[in-house]
């Protein structure tokens, strides 16, 4: 990114990993940056905690990369810390009539017993090799998972392996409404090796944000942002819990809703677009344990509701992460996307700890409450975006019409599906319109 005519001054709000990316490129593009963050961390979803005997962090929200995920992994090249990041072979597991398969390979799938040796296995391959294969996407989004999957796959596929894991992931609401480019997505940029950074995600945005600071970023943390308007001089004010101060640029990089309380000056339609934006919270329970959960060292437990399971997933990050990195300690995250209505946002970390607990004897029969060593609770209202029929014509643009203000968050990564990857790519894509824009004005 070549340097600007003129030194612009440029607010970035929320430092996960979007807008440490784009604060990265406009650094290097010559502006003055300030980035603002209400938490007293970086990191955002993927910020993580570490007890004191602990050499690694842990993400307060699951995270791992895949093989695939070029933006995050270039950004780690261009910064030369490429050595620092890990990968591992964990093995993700379905469940079916009280045991648990491993389904993440294709000779794992044809050995799983659920879809016999018919038709049923037949279309099932077929159906994932094709997703495997189109890149058209934009046909997808007309019709729901559940339709395209009951049409190609059949009623029972689609029942007993992709039903479950679709009201798990977006609730019997909005589950039947989901539209399958989102699930091409997934099939389409996962790998079965994933990745993490030495020290974990925590020591990653750290690591980030100092290079930031050296290159001469303004990093304000535990410093929110209340209120984003046009200043009568040009630009933009900020108003923070600091004071007041005026910008060129801003770029907003939370969640449509925050976007929409931070600027209420915005045109109607952009407003209107924004609040009819979808998205499920998430509650996440994790268990620091004496002993390995399960028996077999699998890593990922999808686990269908219908069975009478209190959460969505159940993640064992040691079989991912060795457990020596956490003092030895088995850590086990207990996870679930819902509505924000939902009483897991009310109730206390004692009741869910009450509630969830049970299931873990279904994971190991061995398993008693004595194992705990101690539980963590974390919980946020946006987690996941829902995409509709045809949500492409539903993305609200990087370009806001308010001159000078920016937007991206990972409700504007559609068709892909959320995560640190895609922040990357939309922080940094955001940052080049916010420089072009600005050569073109000057």
């Amino acid at each position: 990114m070549s340097e600007l005519p003129m030194r612009p001054r440029v607010a970035v709000i929320g430092a996960g990993f979007g807008g440490l990316a784009a604060a990265y490129d406009l650094l290097k593009a010559g502006c003055s940056v300030t980035l603002y963050e209400a938490l007293d961390t970086v990191g955002g979803l993927a910020s993580g905690f570490k007890e004191p005997h602990w050499e690694w962090s842990m993400e307060k929200y699951y995270h791992h990369w895949f093989a695939t995920d070029r933006h995050i992994l270039q950004l780690i090249d261009e910064l030369g810390w490429r050595k620092q990041v890990r990968f591992f072979r964990p093995y993700t597991v379905v469940y079916y009539r009280g045991k648990f398969y491993p389904f993440d390979s294709v000779l794992q799938m044809a050995l799983f017993p659920g879809l016999g040796w018919g038709v049923d296995k037949v279309r099932f391959g077929l159906v994932g090799l094709f997703l495997r294969l189109t890149n058209n996407w934009q046909a997808l989004e007309k019709t729901t998972v559940e339709a395209w999957m009951r049409r190609w796959a059949g009623d029972r596929v689609y029942e007993l392996l992709w039903q479950p894991l679709m009201i798990g992931k977006f609730g019997e609401r909005y589950a039947p409404l989901v539209n399958m480019a989102w699930f091409w997505a997934r099939i389409k940029a996962r790998t079965t090796r994933l990745g993490t950074f030495e020290g974990g995600f925590q020591a990653f945005a750290d690591r980030f944000a100092n290079h930031l600071k050296a290159m001469g970023l303004d990093l304000r943390l535990s410093c929110a942002v209340e209120k984003i308007k046009p200043a009568g001089e040009g630009g933009l004010s900020v108003q923070s819990v600091i004071g007041e101060e005026h910008f060129d640029q801003v770029l907003v990089t939370q969640s449509p809703t925050v976007l929409a309380r931070l600027v209420p000056e915005l045109p109607l339609d952009y407003l209107r677009g924004l609040l009819e934006l979808r998205s499920m919270g998430a509650v996440m329970l994790i268990f620091s344990l004496k002993h390995p959960l399960s028996p077999e060292g699998y890593y990922w437990h999808n686990l269908p509701k219908a069975a009478g399971f209190p959460f969505l997933a159940l993640v064992e990050h040691t079989n991912f992460v060795p457990a020596r990195y956490f003092g030895g300690e088995h850590l086990v995250y207990c996870g679930d996307y819902l509505e924000t209505d939902h009483e897991y946002f009310q109730l206390s970390h004692e009741e869910l700890v009450a509630r969830f607990l049970p299931a873990l004897r279904r994971i190991n029969a061995r398993f008693t409450p004595q194992w705990v060593n101690k539980s963590w609770l974390f919980r946020t209202p946006y987690a996941q975006p829902v995409p509709f029929v045809n949500h492409s014509r539903n993305i609200p643009s990087i370009r806001t019409p308010l001159p000078g203000l920016y937007f991206a968050s990972m409700s504007q990564v559609y068709p892909w599906d959320r995560g640190t990857n895609f922040a990357v790519e939309i922080g940094r894509r955001a940052a080049q319109m916010m420089m072009e824009d600005w050569k073109h004005n000057c």
